[in-house]
């Protein structure tokens, strides 16, 4: 193993232990006022993962999540917490485009570490298609919040 794996193995399992943003979600969700909750599992291993976000006007302001499973899932959710929240929207959508993108590589191709950050760890997952589903869940749970918010507010041209 290169000490580049290595590493990225210590992200892994690192962020598995220190869960960043893993709180106890309560209340209701309310999209049309900027909240929404998503919950996806994964049947093939049996991971789940329930992400709550609440967005400012044009920023994902809080990520918050809980969940059970393997360590490449509860990693990955954790590192997507630290690199959306407080992320301008469109931003946030980009980070999640170039994180999907390398998963997808099947380990070809270098992921942009100014872009990524800790999330690059996940490359090595990409050669395991087994493993992606895992690294993927708190993302799809992240964009799905998203779509419910952005689905449940008016646009601006239905104020004119």
């Amino acid at each position: 193993m290169s000490s580049l794996e290595a590493l990225y193995q210590q992200v892994i399992l690192d962020h598995s232990k220190e869960k960043h943003g893993r709180a106890e979600l309560t209340g209701d969700a309310d999209p049309a006022s900027g909240t929404a909750r998503s919950h996806q599992y994964n049947p093939l291993c049996g991971d789940e993962v329930t992400v709550q976000i609440t967005l400012g006007d044009h920023d994902v302001r809080v990520v918050e999540w809980t969940g059970d499973g393997c360590s490449i899932s509860q990693a990955a959710t954790s590192v997507m917490h630290d690199l959306i929240t407080g992320k301008p929207v469109d931003e946030a959508r980009a980070i999640l485009a170039d994180y999907r993108t390398m998963l997808r590589s099947r380990g070809e191709g270098e992921p942009d570490e100014e872009v990524l950050g800790d999330a690059v760890a996940f490359a090595g997952v990409s050669r395991h298609a087994n493993r992606v589903k895992c690294a993927i869940l708190g993302w799809t749970a992240f964009e799905d919040a998203l779509l419910r918010i952005e689905a449940a507010r008016p646009t601006a041209k239905d104020n004119s």
